[in-house]
């Protein structure tokens, strides 16, 4: 559960362009309905008091007040005397069990709950079948470590031998002192965030981005330069806008920049291998660090070209190590460092925690080395549970892509009959479909169909200062009847909305 005091300043920055023209009040809390519900605004938060708030906004106390007592109505508010308004989250109690920052919804690998909210906040998959069995299997496996303390900062031997493994079979020699297992994906971007960025840094990230690498990069005090990600236009065009990424990197001397060169969450774009070489290089030319998520790098559907690990890139690599200590020399005759981040929870589950980072030694010495500020180590049974699956990773990507394909298609379907004026962008691979609504209100959409029991993030939840109010991230993961039941939803908030037609003030165009 998140315990953070909210100030009045920090709040009127999130709430960006709330005032509709209506209810001022009603407004408002419209606004910060769809803060929490999309994770802006995570559970357990503690809002500013109503008239600290007012006079930030220029707003009565009573405006304040009725705004606040409508949230506590709708059950996204709990005010408590001399406590004051803390976030919650429908369905959630007091709040104490949502603490991810994610929307509300059921638990992984699901998406309904008990509730009976459709949940599509989460891009995600079910559990790969047979998951339970293997489990059991793994079980068997752990008596040999008994003995020991039960937690290691790097992660067992055997695993990662076999992530080494794979990736040498994906083109990319390493070694297994490259690598070290993390409690995720989310867990090795905010390690390796607090480890190289120090507060006022300049850090490259795309926009649109993943959220949550986004706040571990502003949580260690990241200063944010963005830069654009496009899905595939009417003209062809899309991906990154490689001018100005190259110039963000000469221009703002990065020391970190974050990529998801394949199938990037949200737009499903992916970064030509060309391009790849130069950015690598221009990076290493200033010694900017780049962090490749790949989470979702082996969730092709029917992509033609073949891509290796984005560090295998970096001509030279895994070549000596550059003057840093762990960097691989360029054709540039620089040190480059790219450092990779996977995991199994887009591929096997996301329940499994299981992640990892692959670097060069020295640096995942560091790494180790500050890891045990926070925790001591990833568990031993799912690390084991992933040693048991890594082997079978050919046949598992396989039938996901499949199941992918069967999803893409049937949601591309679907919104092209519903909605034939939305732009909904051809993707090869990932999970998501980044949507272009043709209109800016993406947000009033999203808080529309949580009142139809559909959970979706809206565009801004994935760009900076409030971009992309024209999007909507549909995942393109979940069973043919969910697709159905989401776009059956959406369907009818976008009538609501046609009903009540909203001005199209152009904000924020520019940007998108």
């Amino acid at each position: 559960m998140s315990d953070t005091q909210l100030s009045a300043r920090a709040l009127e920055s999130k709430l960006g362009e709330w005032r509709t023209g209506g209810s001022a009040y009603r407004g408002l809390a419209d606004r910060i309905r769809l803060l929490a519900l999309d994770g802006r605004l995570t559970a357990g938060t503690r809002l500013p008091a109503e008239r600290e708030l007012g006079v930030r906004l220029g707003l009565s106390r009573t405006t304040v007040t009725a705004a606040y007592r409508e949230l506590r109505a709708a059950g996204l508010l709990s005010s408590v005397r001399g406590s004051g308004s803390v976030v919650r989250l429908p369905g959630s109690g007091t709040g104490s069990g949502a603490g991810s920052g994610a929307a509300a919804g059921p638990g992984p690998g699901s998406a309904s709950g008990d509730s009976g909210v459709l949940d599509l906040s989460k891009a995600t998959m079910s559990a790969l079948g047979g998951l339970a069995d293997v489990a059991a299997r793994a079980a068997e496996d752990l008596s040999r470590h008994l003995n020991g303390p039960g937690f290691d900062p790097v992660g067992i031997p055997e695993l990662r031998a076999a992530i080494a493994e794979r990736y040498r079979v994906r083109g990319l020699p390493t070694d297994p002192d490259q690598i070290m297992v993390t409690i995720g994906a989310q867990h090795a971007i905010s390690l390796l965030a607090r480890v190289f960025v120090s507060r006022g840094d300049r850090v490259l990230i795309e926009q649109p981005s993943y959220p949550h690498a986004v706040e571990a990069l502003s949580a260690a005090g990241a200063r944010l330069v963005p830069v654009s990600v496009t899905a595939r236009a009417g003209d062809g065009s899309s991906g990154w806008d490689e001018p100005a990424l190259l110039q963000a990197l000469r221009g703002s001397n990065p020391v970190l920049g974050y990529l998801m060169p394949d199938f990037h969450n949200p737009t499903g774009q992916t970064m030509p291998a060309e391009q790849r070489t130069r950015v690598i290089e221009a990076a290493a030319r200033q010694g900017t660090v780049l962090i490749a998520d790949e989470t979702m790098g082996e969730l092709s559907i029917d992509r033609t070209d073949d891509f290796m690990p984005f560090a295998a890139y970096a001509q030279g690599e895994p070549g000596n190590a550059g003057m840093n200590g762990y960097g691989s020399g360029s054709g540039a005759g620089v040190p480059a460092t790219v450092v990779t981040v996977g995991s199994v929870g887009k591929t096997i589950w996301g329940g499994l925690r299981i992640g990892w980072i692959r670097a060069e030694p020295a640096l995942i010495r560091r790494l180790v080395a500050a890891r045990t500020a926070t925790d001591m180590g990833t568990p031993i049974l799912e690390q084991l549970i992933v040693t048991r699956m890594l082997p079978e990773m050919p046949a598992i990507l396989e039938r996901r892509s499949r199941e992918l394909r069967a999803g893409r298609d049937h949601l591309e379907a679907l919104l092209a009959a519903r909605f034939p004026e939305w732009t909904v962008p051809h993707v090869d691979g990932g999970l998501t479909a980044w949507v272009n609504l043709g209109r800016p209100v993406s947000s009033q959409l999203a808080l529309a169909a949580r009142n139809h029991g559909l959970l979706v993030p809206a565009g801004p939840r994935f760009g900076v200062d409030g971009a992309f109010e024209r999007f909507l991230r549909v995942p393109f993961c979940h069973g043919a009847f969910e697709m159905e039941r989401a776009v059956d939803a959406l369907g009818l908030a976008w009538g609501t909305l046609l009903r009540h037609p909203l001005p199209d003030t152009g904000y924020l165009a520019d940007v998108v």
